[in-house]
């Protein structure tokens, strides 16, 4: 029976979880608690930037070689058109969703937090966190319990904005992978994005507005890819999601702080929520280190810009036919304007770069 704690997290995927091995690296007592049983997997793109790679070192977490596969850059194809770039440091990783949360589970036992499964909060109050068995008195509160987080409707921080929702399926294929790279197809009414996530299987997410969207299009939508996919036996069941980006003024009330999706998302398209989960857990270690989740929110502002601005492109490529043609034949002709944009998505550039890189993509596409 746990009386109290330092830090008691709701919900135990990837931000909960780095939350609570960043807290324990700087000392403080934490509980996890999840009403599911791991591992938990869940229908997204398997797919690690390098600063999302960056971040998992800094916590201590080692993914098996043998449950990964190293990715060198993105490529993106339209139609007749491709243009790829490689990361300018570093690399990716292509890892299974539940590979990486059980490696994330065995991480946070390692430093000693105490993970309670099976066990749904069912609310919380000034004496703690309520479970069905007891009341769990805490020092800090963390809502990691995603999009539709009660934790935030609970301490009344509900979101300012929502953009319409999108939805997302998930296959794996038995497939020797064909490029390192991250692949994003764009078609009429879907995109879908290809991570290698093995020596012989690839993770494929089909993403659309279109919530009757299926696999059953894809000879339609991307005959290359089908054809790619063809000799591949379909590995396990095919997982469905949604995505409704969203954003937050604030992130946090009292001693109730937010992490991950539940305190706002970014489309799937980007490719960027763990990553931010991962640098917004380290962010909220900081402050509950200084006492002062003010630094919380701040830091949370400054990691949200860039994935953002760059969600923002990436819609306006898969919702204007016209734009994304002008876009792709602009990049396909300049592919330094491409490797660019990548350290863009990456934050590997400064504010002057980045300025001038909307400089010249402007430019580019008016002379295109």
């Amino acid at each position: 029976m746990i009386k109290d704690t330092d830090v008691f997290i709701i919900g135990g995927g990837p931000a909960g979880l780095a939350a609570a091995i960043a807290a324990r690296q700087r000392g403080f007592d934490v509980v996890v608690t999840d009403g599911a049983e791991p591992p938990i997997d869940k229908a997204c793109g398997e797919g690690l930037l390098p600063h999302a790679v960056e971040a998992l070192a800094r916590l201590g977490i080692e993914i098996p070689s043998s449950e990964r596969f190293a990715l060198r850059g993105i490529r993106f194809l339209d139609a007749d058109r491709k243009v790829n770039a490689e990361f300018s440091t570093g690399h990716g990783l292509g890892v299974r969703r539940s590979v990486l949360h059980q490696s994330m589970i065995q991480r946070a036992r390692e430093v000693g937090v105490t993970l309670l499964w099976k066990t749904p909060v069912t609310g919380i109050s000034s004496a703690g966190v309520i479970t069905a068995k007891q009341t769990i008195a805490a020092r800090w509160m963390i809502g990691a319990d995603g999009i539709r987080s009660r934790v935030r409707r609970w301490a009344g921080v509900e979101p300012v904005r929502k953009h319409p929702p999108r939805f997302a399926f998930r296959r794996h294929y038995g497939v020797k992978p064909w490029c390192n790279c991250t692949e994003v197809y764009w078609g009429r009414r879907a995109q879908a994005y290809v991570t290698p996530v093995g020596t012989h299987d690839v993770c494929v997410v089909l993403i659309s507005n279109d919530s009757r969207a299926r696999f059953a299009s894809i000879g339609l939508e991307f005959p290359e890819l089908a054809e790619r996919l063809a000799s591949g036996a379909l590995i396990g069941v095919e997982r469905g999601a949604v995505t409704q980006p969203c954003s937050l003024n604030r992130v946090f009330r009292g001693r109730i702080a937010l992490i991950g999706d539940a305190s706002g998302s970014v489309d799937a398209i980007t490719g960027e929520g763990l990553s931010l989960g991962f640098h917004q857990a380290l962010a909220l270690a900081d402050a509950l280190e200084s006492g002062d989740l003010r630094k919380y929110q701040d830091s949370h502002q400054r990691l949200a810009w860039r994935p953002g601005l760059m969600e923002r492109l990436l819609l306006l490529l898969g919702n204007h036919s016209k734009f994304r043609k002008r876009a792709m034949r602009t990049l396909a002709t300049h592919p330094d304007l491409f490797a660019r944009l990548v350290a863009v998505h990456l934050g590997d550039t400064s504010p002057g770069h980045l300025a001038s890189t909307g400089a010249l993509l402007g430019w580019r596409l008016v002379i295109a």
